[in-house]
C-alpha cells in the first residue's frame, strides 16, 4: 500500500494522469471540456507571476558572486554564440524536412475563402515587428514596468546592470546580496508549492485544446504536424544528443531528470511554466549559479529550437498550399530573414504567428490571409515547440557551463545516475550556495 502511495504522490504521474483525464474529456464531452480553460490559464498565470523576481534574484545574486566583471562578458557573449549557432541549424533543418515531405501539396488554399478576422491580430501586429523596435522593446519605460508587464528580456537587462552595480560595489552591499539569496530561496520555495497545481492545469489546458480544436482538425493538415513533430525529435535526439555526448552527460538520463517538467510543459503547451524549476535543477546538477542566471532566461528568448524549426516548417508549408513555388535562393533568404525576426518571437503576445505574419509580408506571393489554415492545429504544435525549447535551453546551459569550466561534471554523472548527493529538495535552491567544481572543458 506504502509503494501505490508513493507511486500516486509523484508529480510525473500526477501530471501524465492529469493530461490524461483530460484528451478524455476532450474526446467525450467537449462542451464541457472547452469549460475547463480556466484550469490551465490560471495555473500559467500564477507560475508567470513568479518568474520576473526568480529570474532577477538569481541573476543579480550571480554577477553578484562573480570574481570579476569580465566574466559577466564572457558569459553572456558565449551565450549568444550558442544561440545563434544552434537556432540557424534548427532552422536550416526545419527547412530541409519540409522541403522533402512537402505538407503542403495538394491543398489547393483560396485566399478569397479565408476568414481573415481569426488573423487580423497578427497582421496587425506584424507591420511593427522589426530589428530596431525588438531592440528598443528590451529597454522598459521604467525598472517596475518591466515586473509589471512580465518581459523576461526587460527583467533581464535590469538584473545585468544591478547584480554589476552589486559586484562593483563589493564587501559593503554583501548584506543586500545575502537579502537577495534569501528572497531567492523563498521564491524557489513557493514555486515548489505551486507545483502541486501542476496536474490540475495541465488537465485543464489538454482538456480545452482537445474540446475545442477537436480531432478532427488534426487530421487535415495531420502531415505537417508529423513533419513538425518528427523534426522536433531528430533535433534533440540528434543535434542535442550530439551536444550532450561532447559535453560528457548522457541526454536521455537528462530527459528522464527532467521528465517532471517535460509533461507540465505537454499539458500547459507553454515552456514558460517550468522556468523557475529547470533554473533549481540545473543549479542542483552541476552549473554554476551564474551561469544558471544569465543563460536559461537568455535563451528564453534567444535560443527558441522548437520554434525555429516550425517557422520555417509553417512559411514553406504555406507556400507550398498556395501553389507558390520558391527557388532556392529565396527559401535561403527566408531562412536569413527569419534567424533575425525569430529572436523576437518570445517579445510579444503570439510571438510565433506574428513573426510569421511580418515574414510573408516580405514576399507577397504568398498570402497573408493563408496563416488561416495554422490557426486550428497551432495549438497541438506549440507542445513539439515548446519542449524542444525547454531541452535545448537545458542543454545549451550545460555546455556553456562546461566551456565556461564551471561544470561539475562528476556531480551531473552522479546525479543523472540517480545516486544520492548531498542537499534538500533541488526545488528550494538549497544547492546554490555551495562551491561548484571547476572542470576544464
Amino acid at each position: 500500500m506504502t509503494s501505490v502511495r508513493r507511486f500516486f504522490d509523484s508529480l510525473y504521474v500526477q501530471v501524465l494522469t492529469g493530461i490524461a483525464l483530460g484528451i478524455l474529456l476532450g474526446l467525450t464531452l467537449p462542451e464541457y471540456a472547452v469549460a475547463m480553460r480556466p484550469l490551465g490559464d490560471g495555473f500559467i498565470k500564477i507560475v508567470r507571476m513568479l518568474i520576473a523576481p526568480v529570474v532577477f534574484t538569481t541573476v543579480v545574486v550571480g554577477i553578484a558572486q562573480m570574481g570579476a566583471m569580465k566574466d559577466v562578458g564572457r558569459i553572456g557573449f558565449r551565450a549568444l554564440l550558442y544561440f545563434e549557432v544552434v537556432s540557424t541549424l534548427a532552422l536550416a533543418i526545419g527547412l530541409i524536412v519540409v522541403n522533402l515531405l512537402k505538407p503542403g501539396e495538394g491543398i489547393r488554399f483560396e485566399p478569397a475563402t479565408a476568414d481573415l478576422g481569426s488573423v487580423s491580430a497578427y497582421t496587425s501586429a506584424s507591420k511593427q515587428l522589426n530589428g530596431v523596435d525588438f531592440l528598443l522593446h528590451i529597454i522598459p519605460d521604467t525598472m517596475v514596468s518591466a515586473f509589471t508587464q512580465g518581459e523576461v528580456v526587460q527583467v533581464l537587462l535590469i538584473s545585468i546592470l544591478v547584480g554589476m552595480a552589486l559586484l562593483r560595489l563589493g564587501p559593503p552591499v554583501r548584506p543586500v546580496v545575502d537579502l537577495l539569496v534569501m528572497a531567492s530561496h523563498t521564491l524557489f520555495d513557493i514555486v515548489g508549492l505551486i507545483m502541486r497545481l501542476a496536474p490540475l492545469g495541465a488537465f485543464g489546458a489538454m482538456a480545452f485544446t482537445i474540446g475545442r480544436y477537436g480531432i478532427g482538425t488534426l487530421l487535415s493538415l495531420g502531415k505537417l504536424m508529423a513533419g513538425v513533430y518528427i523534426t522536433c525529435a531528430f533535433f534533440v535526439f540528434v543535434v542535442l544528443g550530439a551536444i550532450a555526448a561532447v559535453v560528457g552527460f548522457s541526454l536521455w538520463k537528462f530527459l528522464k531528470y527532467i521528465g517532471e517538467e517535460i509533461l507540465i510543459v505537454l499539458g500547459t503547451s507553454s515552456s514558460e511554466t517550468v522556468l523557475p524549476r529547470l533554473m533549481s535543477k540545473l543549479e542542483r546538477l552541476g552549473c554554476s549559479k551564474p551561469v544558471v542566471g544569465l543563460v536559461v532566461p537568455t535563451g528564453y528568448s534567444f535560443n527558441l529550437d522548437g520554434t525555429s524549426i516550425y517557422m520555417t516548417m509553417a512559411a514553406m508549408f504555406l507556400a507550398q498550399a498556395c501553389g507558390v513555388h520558391m527557388s532556392v535562393g529565396q527559401q535561403l533568404g527566408m531562412l536569413a530573414l527569419l534567424m533575425l525576426t525569430s529572436k523576437g518571437a518570445a517579445a510579444v503576445t503570439g510571438g510565433g504567428f506574428i513573426t510569421l505574419a511580418a515574414t510573408l509580408a516580405v514576399f507577397p506571393s504568398i498570402p497573408v490571409a493563408s496563416l488561416t489554415l495554422l490557426i486550428g492545429v497551432d495549438r497541438f504544435m506549440s507542445e513539439a515547440r515548446s519542449i524542444t525549447n525547454l531541452i535545448g535551453n537545458g542543454v545549451a546551459t550545460l555546455a556553456i557551463a562546461r566551456w565556461e569550466g564551471s561544470l561539475d561534471i562528476a556531480r551531473v554523472g552522479r546525479i543523472l545516475d540517480g545516486e544520492p548527493t548531498e542537499g534538500k529538495s533541488d526545488l528550494v535552491g538549497s544547492d546554490s550556495e555551495r562551491p561548484v567544481a571547476h572542470s576544464t572543458a
